[in-house]
């Protein structure tokens, strides 16, 4: 299982051993998997397959993991894919073609899907039937080929790129929220267990505190002060270290690192708190637009840190005090 996100890691052997592998064991997100357990309960009293299903929200949420929960929990098999990585049509009937009944298709990234390639999912979806044209030119012709029968899940960070006739295909529509920080400690202690380190409930608040509402992050926080306290010879991670861990890498209490403050200091400092357009800002720390509004605007607004308005981005009260500025 692959997210191909901006910040995504590369999914390694130790990165999938952290994953949860049934809605059990998944902490957060509660509404969500209230509703997917109605969904999987019910397809398995009906000997069918789930209706497709479609996650959204930022990075390192979930959404891979709990589309191949929905396949473990369906007894299916789990086939993977990416929008980008689906380049011509052939690539995709190779792939509809080869499904057996109930499979789950997972497709990440599925807003970078090609026009032309994303038209041909409307009838698999609708009809599981897929039109294929044969030959070209004057003898060309189409054929419809029957599939079995399916569920495509796709996650996306970014709704407003989906086409709204694909969009409106999948019957179940999950918005993943960012996580509390009940939940990610309990997703800290959780990944402790199984890495085999040693930490107290305190400090695995500490780590949520600074992992930005995002598992994926806790869990890089804590590989991370794992290291430190290991190379310090401390057998278990106490709340000292992971503040001086966490100080190493610039990461401060509020999980801000060194861009967060940088883009808050440049709108203080250069434009008096704003307001300023992104191009400005993205000019000023050599970071790209879409970086800047898809990885850091999002967090820093939902600290209450930065507003977005109609003539551009401002820093708010909680900022300046945050940074300790006039």
């Amino acid at each position: 299982m692959h997210d191909n996100s901006d910040i995504a890691l590369i999914d390694t052997g130790l990165d999938l051993k952290l994953r949860p592998k049934d809605l059990l064991e998944f902490v957060g997100n509660e509404a969500i998997i209230e509703r997917l357990k109605v969904i999987i309960h019910a397809a398995k009293q009906r000997g069918e397959a789930p209706s497709h299903l479609l996650f959204h929200g930022p990075p390192g949420l979930g959404k891979t993991t709990l589309a191949g929960i929905v396949a473990k929990e369906m007894g299916s098999n789990f086939i993977t894919s990416s929008g980008p990585a689906i380049e011509k049509a052939g690539d995709l009937a190779g792939i509809l073609t080869n499904l057996q009944e109930n499979d789950i298709l997972f497709i990440d990234e599925i807003h970078r899907l090609q026009k032309n390639i994303e038209e041909y999912l409307y009838s698999a979806m609708e009809d599981f039937s897929l039109d294929l044209m044969i030959d070209s030119g004057p003898s060309a012709r189409s054929i419809s080929v029957t599939l079995n029968k399916f569920t495509l899940v796709g996650a996306t960070t970014k709704t407003g790129n989906l086409s709204a006739p694909l969009r409106s295909r999948f019957p179940v529509n999950l918005r993943l929220e960012y996580y509390d920080l009940s939940s990610l400690s309990k997703i800290i202690l959780r990944s402790a267990k199984l890495l085999h380190v040693f930490i107290d409930p305190p400090s695995a608040e500490e780590i949520a505190k600074r992992s930005r509402g995002t598992p994926r992050v806790a869990n890089n926080i804590l590989r991370w002060v794992r290291d430190f306290a290991q190379l310090h010879n401390k057998n278990v991670i106490d709340e000292k270290t992971v503040s001086k861990a966490c100080k190493m890498i610039a990461i401060d209490d509020l999980g801000l690192d060194e861009m967060d403050k940088k883009i808050l200091k440049v709108i203080i400092d250069h434009h008096e708190g704003g307001p300023v357009g992104i191009k400005s800002i993205a000019a000023s720390v050599g970071e790209e637009e879409t970086t800047l509004t898809e990885v850091y605007e999002p967090y820093l607004i939902m600290k209450g840190l930065l507003k977005r308005t109609p003539r551009g981005r401002e820093v708010t009260k909680n900022a300046y005090d945050h940074l300790g500025e006039r």
